[in-house]
């Protein structure tokens, strides 16, 4: 398939700038991926869609203000940069610009919200083949307290916001309730939609929770830069499975519920481990509609990096139903929707999604990180 074929019109003014008033109150187009209508609810209503003893799993990753500025003593040039992934003690990933110029050895001088010098510098140490910058951080605090001090909300490029301090409400709401585990550069943002209020409600309606680690990278908001989708090389990303999620998820499938992931971070995690495809963890042939046995009983935590590219046609030995919010045209989190819209041995999930967005635009429906979801059931 080529990149092209997920291609879609959005009118710009379909983006959304800003969060509905409260969580749940977004919309959410309800997509029955066994042919029936769509069906245009409100998140409060989700839970009409759900039965006792479903699953929700969800990605408790927590983003940090990863947006750090400043410049360069002696030029005075200016700067921003994005925390990636910390690679040793004080050494950190990250993107930098502009990066052009910028040599191992330059050393950058960070300024705090207010545009004035704080007490951090760190030193350029390499580059890699992505573009993505070493540097070794000094200072009197470490990099997160640093970045939580003085930091910026990692908003993507579509969400227009001035430079400087990020507002109170982006600090609160590009974050889900139940984040736990600081370490991504943008939100797993179907879990924006729920409220703690909500989760009580499904909870009291025998609707299970339980969560996961993936941190979200810069790789979430880069192009595709090929013509053919199998072309493309997914950006690799950092997760954890605890076991206690994993006995979960195992036990309801033995009892016939359905598993329900919360967002396409979660859904990669799970569908990478079940399929093996995750570096240092490997199983074998897993049994399809279960995590392999043998995950089960890891004492603690279960962690690795996956670049699991899920794209039509594709099977899914996990997850049952997927929410999820609209995604860029041409994104390979639309070809993962898309595949999983219609999976097996097809590519016809793509005619389903985009005719469902193409249903949102006409609805007037909010899209991207801020903006309304979808169920796929």
């Amino acid at each position: 398939m080529l990149v092209s074929d997920f291609d879609y019109p959005l009118p710009p003014e379909l983006i959304a700038q800003h969060p509905a008033t409260a969580r749940d109150s977004s919309r959410l187009l309800v997509v029955d991926r066994s042919g029936g209508p769509l069906q245009h609810r409100r998140f409060h209503e989700i839970g009409s869609y759900l039965r006792p003893g479903d699953l929700l799993v969800a990605n408790d990753s927590r983003v940090i203000p990863a947006r750090l500025r400043g410049f360069k003593p002696g030029t005075g040039g200016i700067f921003e940069l994005l925390l990636l992934e910390e690679s040793a003690p004080s050494e950190w990933w990250v993107l930098l610009r502009p990066a052009k110029r910028m040599r191992p050895g330059t050393r950058l001088q960070f300024n705090g919200r207010d545009g004035l010098p704080i007490p951090l510098s760190a030193d350029i140490l390499d580059k890699n083949e992505e573009g993505h910058v070493r540097m070794r951080f000094h200072g009197n605090l470490p990099v997160l307290a640093a970045a939580e001090a003085h930091g910026e909300v990692p908003l993507p490029p579509y969400i227009d916001r001035p430079v400087g301090p990020s507002l109170g409400s982006d600090r609160e709401r590009y974050q889900t309730v139940y984040a736990r585990q600081p370490g991504s550069a943008a939100a797993p943002t179907a879990g924006l939609h729920l409220s703690k209020a909500r989760l009580a409600t499904l909870a009291s309606a025998g609707v299970g929770f339980c969560t996961l680690t993936l941190h979200v990278g810069a790789g979430t908001f880069m192009p595709v830069k090929v013509e053919r989708v199998d072309e493309h090389r997914m950006h690799e990303e950092r997760f954890s499975l605890p076991a206690a999620t994993a006995a979960a998820i195992n036990a309801t499938k033995a009892a016939g519920h359905r598993v329900i992931a919360v967002g396409t971070t979660s859904l990669r995690v799970l569908e990478a481990v079940a399929r093996g495809t995750v570096d240092g963890l490997h199983w074998g042939s897993p049994s399809e509609g279960t995590i392999p046995s043998d995950f089960v009983p890891l004492p603690t935590v279960a962690a690795g990096r996956t670049a699991i590219f899920l794209r039509p046609p594709s099977r899914f030995r996990v997850v049952d139903a997927l929410v999820t919010n609209f995604h860029l045209p041409q994104s390979t989190l639309l070809m993962l929707v898309s595949a999983f819209a219609a999976p097996g041995e097809t590519t016809a999930g793509r005619d389903l999604v985009l005719s469902a967005y193409a249903a949102a635009v006409r609805e007037r429906y909010r899209f991207f990180s801020y903006g309304d979801a979808m169920l796929l059931l």
